[in-house]
């Protein structure tokens, strides 16, 4: 199966015969996030996103909790979606009410059936649990909803018991069982022998929503669908009380591109669904999460890059590519950079460096690699730009070493370390500032050599305090000569040393 060896033929073409129905869940688990507040509006925008990825299903919120969630809910199930929305209920009628009153779709109703939840909670015996559940779900069903019945905490539940409750909920009109393992217990065995022996001790269709207590869920909704469970429930980015849901985008991607299933979700909108949820929730995703996260589709080490760029199945999936779902491939520059991916960047944008030049581009890059920032494109042809502006300059001067010190009690003072043709020089100079005083020693490596600096800029190239600067110096001789350079480097006062050095060297080879 596409190289996964666990399936058979059969298998694929049994699982390819079925699909799986994605119940999302991200606005009413969202709201459960501790600290995440969704504004209204936005909500309407993210259920309108939801529809667009193609989910069967939004449970839009728990009506009764609030008046402004039963109005984001009635607005939502207003909106003429083609997924099902669905309202939350506890088991009693007035919840049920609410969820009447915003003219959803289906009735999401619950009740606590482990021993743990039921007699801690709603106080309850078995039995009495299971005489409201099917009386919750005979009053949906008498108003005409679909009814999604959950025995809360089903996975800690007694087994027999549960099967009984399901199949009086069953005999009640339920439509749909969700089996919620929701303190996040299970582990994949065990859910996949819980579905496959509920499937045949209850026969109806079950849905599956697993919290992520252990980082199981996507695990465990995986398994319970391979076990014959017809619906998942998720959430945009696993997000959800505690330590979160099964998550929406690293479920689909498992069930389709692994295990061959069918989903309704139209997956290039995965990414796209991510980055509206973390913006509207608030909740940053860590760059390295599957599928959706920025590192996804990133390779820095050269041979993962030059791999990559020949054929991208060498060191990504290959049964799942960036295009699938909604992504890019990005090939990073850093201090693990190979010189393919340098010079496959370079020469994407028309820049072709000769081999020496290529050399001393690809050094540049792993020397800023190496003080921690990652190097953006527009980083790289800076450098390269400063690299290639060298070219036919011999270079008369050539810088060894540069140290300042500097504080609001210390004089700023720089030491440098040049060769001067042939000779080693050593200068040391105070200014107003490091940059200055920088200059000013790099200006004593010269000698007697008249220079003035007629303009002098640095400019960032990209956002952040690690952001590379850009220098560029107008330099002109006594004789009224004049170059313009340039330098690029993470440190300020490299730069501007490496920019003078760079203007007095093209002077130098004018006389």
């Amino acid at each position: 199966m596409r190289g996964v060896v666990f399936y058979d033929p059969e298998q694929e073409k049994q699982n390819s015969n079925r699909t799986i129905t994605i119940f999302d869940t991200t606005l009413r688990d969202g709201e459960q996030t501790p600290g995440v507040t969704i504004p209204f509006d936005k909500k309407i925008e993210i259920a309108s996103q939801l529809d667009k990825l193609g989910v069967d299903a939004i449970e839009a919120g728990f009506p009764i909790s609030s008046p402004g969630d039963k109005e984001s809910v009635k607005r939502i199930a207003e909106l003429g979606l083609h997924a099902d929305v669905c309202g939350l209920a506890r088991s009693v009628t007035k919840d049920i009410d609410a969820c009447i009153d915003c003219d959803v779709d289906m009735i999401h109703v619950f009740i606590p059936t482990s021993d743990v939840q039921r007699e801690y909670t709603i106080k309850k015996t078995r039995e009495e649990a299971l005489n409201t559940a099917v009386e919750m779900v005979e009053y949906i069903k008498s108003h005409g909803f679909k009814c999604m019945f959950s025995p809360m905490d089903a996975t800690r539940t007694n087994f027999d018991y549960l099967v009984e409750i399901i199949k009086a909920a069953k005999a009640a009109g339920c439509d749909i069982v969700n089996i919620p393992d929701t303190v996040g217990v299970m582990v994949p065995s065990s859910m996949y022998e819980l579905i496959y022996n509920l499937k045949k001790n209850a026969d109806m269709k079950y849905d599956i929503h697993c919290h992520n207590d252990f980082g199981l869920a996507n695990a465990n909704s995986i398994t319970a669908a391979e076990a014959g469970a017809d619906q998942v429930q998720v959430t945009v980015n696993g997000i959800g009380e505690r330590a979160g849901n099964a998550s929406l985008a690293e479920v689909v991607m498992a069930l389709t591109s692994i295990y061959g299933f069918k989903t309704n979700i139209k997956t290039e909108y995965l990414t796209e669904t991510s980055k509206m949820v973390e913006k509207y929730s608030g909740i940053k995703m860590p760059p390295m999460i599957p599928i959706c996260g920025d590192n996804a589709f990133s390779h820095e080490s050269g041979i993962h890059s030059q791999g990559v760029l020949a054929k991208s199945e060498t060191f990504e999936p290959g049964i799942m590519t960036p295009e699938m779902v909604g992504q890019k491939r990005r090939i990073i520059l850093g201090k693990h950079a190979g010189r393919h991916a340098v010079l496959q960047n370079l020469e994407a944008v028309g820049i072709h460096p000769t081999e020496d030049q290529l050399n001393e581009i690809l050094a540049k890059i792993k020397e800023i690699g190496d003080r921690g920032k990652t190097v953006t494109d527009a980083d790289l042809y800076v450098v390269a730009s400063v690299v290639l502006g060298k070219k036919g300059i011999d270079e008369a001067i050539k810088l060894k070493e540069v140290s300042v010190m500097t504080g609001n009690i210390v004089t700023p003072t720089a030491v440098i370390r040049a060769e001067s043709n042939g000779k080693e020089i050593i200068s040391a100079q105070t200014g107003v500032g490091p940059v200055d005083a920088a200059l000013r020693a790099a200006e004593e490596i010269v000698g007697d050599t008249k220079y003035k600096i007629e303009e002098f800029s640095i400019e960032a190239i990209s956002g952040g305090s690690d952001s590379l600067a850009r220098v560029t110096i107008v330099l002109a001789n006594e004789r009224g000569k004049s170059v313009t350079a340039k330098s690029a480097n993470a440190d300020i006062v490299m730069a501007s040393v490496e920019a003078l050095i760079n203007a007095m060297n093209a002077l130098s080879g004018m006389d």
